[in-house]
C-alpha cells in the first residue's frame, strides 16, 4: 500500500469514528438569543395612573395636560413618563434656515432632559384643537392638531401644528408609541380638514 493510499485511509477511518462519536453525543439544545439591551441609564417606567391611560381620549389629554403649566412650575416628568411604552420615540421634524427638512429621534427621557427647563421658565400650555382618529384592533394613529401659548390665557398661540401619535394598547392599558410633529408655518399652513 503506497503512503497516499494509507494518508486517505487512516483519514476516511478519523472522519468515520468522529461522526460516530458525534451521533451517540445528545444533540446540544439551542439557547435563545439574549434578550435585547436596553440602556442602562433610562429607569423603568413608573406606574400610570389608571385615569391616564385607560382610553384614548383619556391618555391624550394626559399628555397635553403634564407638559402643560405657568411659569416656574415644575413639571411631572413620572407622570409624563408613565403614559409611554418601553421603547417609546419623540421625532421633531421641520426646516432649517437654509431650507434643509429635518428630524430628530429622542426618548421622552431626553424630551424631559431637553425641554424641561424651557417649559418651566418660560410657560407653556398646548392643547388639542382637532383630531383625526384611525383604529385597528389593538393600534391607534391619531393625527392630533394643536396649539401653544406662553401662558393659558394668551389670546393668541405663539405656534401650532400636529402631532402624529402612534398609541398601543395591550389589553390592561394604551400606551404611547411615538409622537411624530411639525409646526406649522406660512409656506405648511394646517389644511381645514385637520382644523376644527
Amino acid at each position: 500500500m503506497t503512503s497516499r493510499a494509507l494518508l486517505l485511509l487512516l483519514l476516511v477511518a478519523s472522519l468515520g469514528a468522529a461522526s460516530m462519536l458525534g451521533a451517540q453525543q445528545p444533540t446540544p439544545t439551542p439557547q435563545p438569543a439574549p434578550p435585547a439591551a436596553s440602556s442602562a441609564a433610562m429607569p423603568s417606567a413608573p406606574r400610570a395612573d389608571s385615569a391616564d391611560v385607560h382610553s384614548v381620549d383619556a391618555i391624550l389629554a394626559a399628555l397635553y395636560d403634564v407638559i402643560s403649566g405657568p411659569a416656574g412650575q415644575k413639571r411631572d416628568w413620572n407622570r409624563f413618563a408613565s403614559l409611554f411604552h418601553a421603547g417609546a420615540r419623540l421625532v421633531p421634524t421641520g426646516r432649517r434656515p437654509d431650507g434643509t427638512i429635518v428630524s430628530r429621534v429622542i426618548t421622552p427621557q431626553e424630551y424631559a432632559e431637553r425641554s424641561g427647563a424651557m417649559l418651566e421658565r418660560d410657560g407653556f400650555f398646548e392643547k388639542e384643537i382637532a383630531r383625526t382618529t384611525e383604529r385597528y384592533g389593538n393600534i391607534v394613529h391619531a393625527f392630533s392638531s394643536y396649539e401653544s401659548r406662553h401662558a393659558a390665557a394668551d389670546a393668541t398661540p405663539f405656534a401650532r401644528g400636529i402631532n402624529s401619535i402612534q398609541l398601543f394598547n395591550d389589553g390592561t392599558r394604551w400606551y404611547v408609541l411615538t409622537i411624530f410633529w411639525e409646526g406649522e408655518t406660512p409656506a405648511n399652513p394646517i389644511p381645514a380638514k385637520y382644523l376644527p
